[in-house]
């Protein structure tokens, strides 16, 4: 049984890939130009605002991303049904969003600390507005990943070309802020313009927004751990440290989630097609696409977090500059999460959600929240931007471990733990170790760090490759199958 509307998973995962690499390339290009003109301070501020400013994003879409990629997937092929749904669940972000705003404008006037940077938190907080419009959750719950990349990538390149042409002194953070936006943002302009081609502008007779009210509270009790354990971190460093601690940790944090798009890339195109197998009872598929994310996941995050790990002065030398030398031992610390993160947001995500089972994501993200705000209380004060990063990554792991318990009680759909064994551990640690050993040679070269970087990045990942395929490992010799096969194929051999 399949959907008439439903995409290739194959080419779903090559245009995320490739939004997710527009993620990485975009601030790799940008980054270092930036942070060396807006130093600490200047970085920290813009960090600061997108902190704050994401608490009251997160009250206004309250769990209508996460909720209506789930719903709207599960009726995309009826559109008078897919039409009612997106009327109701957008009507619920207005409203709310006109809450938010009406508290955020309450707050940035009456709190000191932020009325200091009044303009720079009210450009930010044209994220609240752009993401009411955008309806990305819409888009993605058809699968439409071809054209959200598309416009994604336009943006960006528009953002770039506006960093370079705009920024050029130490007071232009309002400048970098806005640009942020336009990067994030701008393509929900077109998702709104285009809307009309996916749904009926028609009005309903019988909108029913109740329905929807438990579900998208349960999303939004879970995006409020979330952000707590995410952005608690930041604003904490802002109120009890300096704004230069806090674009230290931004620095480290930037890297982090780089690496974090590109392990979970897979993931996000798979919860549209996760939650229609369990719609359609398909739970052998669903279990097929789960243990294949989950070996992608290991495969690609393990050796992430050992290159990054070892190469970290170089990564935030290059990325940063020498002036934000203080974030290398914080970025040490909160590379686990990198695996971390990528195993929840299968757990999570891909299984638990399409199970209809947000409670469990919030409990464990709950979970998270409580021990991030106990350890940063406990360490912060003493111990800065490496006791946030600390805070991190408990945190993190502690998510995962809540995430492993509870998703045990579904193994007769979906077995995470069988899944989690059919990993060739064995294989990627003696890859690891003889990409370590050909690689660690390039830090004794009195290079710049970007050469240390490509050099080293190259040999590591080059080497770490080619043992897993000499090693014959599975997961990487079924993606390479099909590569040789239609190479084979289109050189006539």
């Amino acid at each position: 049984m399949t959907s008439k509307n439903q995409k290739s998973i194959k080419l779903n995962f090559i245009m995320n890939a490739i939004l997710t690499l527009s993620g990485f390339i975009f601030p790799l290009i940008t980054f270092p130009y930036v942070s060396r003109i807006l130093l600490p301070a200047g970085m920290g501020k813009v960090a600061m605002a997108t902190s704050v400013v994401a608490y009251f994003a997160l009250l206004a879409r309250l769990g209508i991303p996460m909720y209506g990629i789930r719903a709207c997937a599960g009726v995309r092929d009826d559109k008078q049904a897919l039409s009612k749904m997106v009327h109701e669940l957008f009507l619920i972000n207005f409203l709310m969003a006109m809450v938010s705003y009406a508290l955020f404008f309450g707050t940035v006037f009456f709190v000191p600390k932020l009325a200091e940077e009044r303009l720079l938190y009210i450009i930010v907080s044209l994220t609240i507005f752009f993401e009411m419009l955008g309806v990305d959750w819409l888009y993605r719950a058809l699968e439409e990943y071809a054209y959200i990349t598309k416009c994604s990538l336009a943006f960006k390149v528009i953002a770039v070309v506006a960093m370079f042409v705009l920024i050029h002194e130490q007071s232009d953070y309002v400048v970098y802020g806005s640009i942020t936006v336009l990067a994030a943002c701008g393509s929900y302009l077109l998702n709104f313009y285009n809307l009309r081609k996916h749904i009926s502008s028609s009005l309903f007779d019988n909108y029913n927004l109740k329905q929807h009210m438990t579900p998208i509270l349960v999303f939004f009790a879970t995006s409020c751990a979330i952000v707590i354990y995410t952005q608690l971190n930041t604003v904490m460093l802002g109120f009890l440290k300096s704004p230069a601690d806090v674009g230290l940790y931004d620095s480290a944090m930037k890297i982090k989630n780089i690496l974090v798009s590109f392990v979970t890339a897979l993931g996000a195109v798979l919860l549209p097609r996760a939650s229609y197998y369990v719609k359609n009872e398909l739970y052998d598929d669903f279990a097929r696409i789960t243990s294949k994310a989950v070996q992608f996941v290991c495969l690609l995050a393990i050796p992430l977090v050992v290159y990054f790990t070892i190469f970290a002065s170089d990564g935030i030398y290059f990325f940063s500059g020498p002036r934000f030398a203080g974030a290398i031992v914080p970025m040490q610390i909160i590379m686990p999460t990198v695996l971390f993160i990528g195993l929840t947001n299968i757990i999570g995500i891909q299984v638990l959600v399409p199970l209809g089972r947000e409670k469990d994501v919030f409990y464990s993200v709950l979970v998270g929240g409580i021990v991030d705000l106990a350890v940063c209380a406990l360490l912060i004060p003493g111990y800065g931007v490496v006791g946030a990063a600390a805070a991190n990554m408990i945190a993190e792991f502690s998510v995962l471990v809540v995430q492993l318990i509870l998703v045990a009680k579904y193994k007769d759909k979906v077995d995470i733990i069988k899944g989690l064994k059919t990993v060739s551990y064995s294989k990627i640690v003696v890859a690891i170790v003889l990409a370590v050993g050909a690689s660690v040679g390039c830090k004794l070269l009195a290079w710049h760090a970007f050469f240390v970087l490509a050099l080293s990045g190259t040999v590591f990942f080059a080497v770490y490759g080619l043992c897993l395929y000499v090693l014959k490992e599975k997961f990487l010799l079924e993606i390479l199958v099909p590569v040789k096969a239609k190479l084979r194929e289109k050189l006539g051999l």
